[in-house]
């Protein structure tokens, strides 16, 4: 485990400087690790545009589809912040869709759309 204090970051600065990191061990009664080949890095997601929403992709992709279309039919729905942010991209091409028009853009929306 590793800890940095407060003094790891430099005074005004806004990045990490990358002193004063101590490590800090447990003792093995404590937290018996199961395999030593195994890592606890957890990364952000920084700049990752998709939502996940908690979903696999197949799930995901059959909610933004039904968002999408009772959006389309109804002009509003009740849902979350995070899923009407979501579904907002897919409004947007429906609608560009319908106004190109064209035979092309008809198929699209209609195998998106339940």
């Amino acid at each position: 485990v590793l800890v940095a204090g407060a003094s790891a970051f430099a005074p005004g600065a806004t990045s990490f400087t990358g002193t004063h990191i101590s490590t800090v061990s447990q003792s093995p009664i404590a937290a018996p690790r199961t395999s030593s080949r195994t890592s606890e890095l957890n990364m952000m997601r920084h700049r990752k545009r998709v939502a996940k929403l908690g979903k696999p992709a197949d799930q995901r992709k059959a909610l933004l589809r039904a968002l999408t279309t009772e959006i389309i039919r109804h002009g509003r729905i009740k849902t979350t912040l995070v899923r009407a942010k979501a579904v907002r991209k897919h409004v947007d091409h429906m609608i560009q869709l319908g106004k190109r028009g064209d035979l092309h853009a008809r198929r699209q929306a209609l195998g998106w759309i339940y």
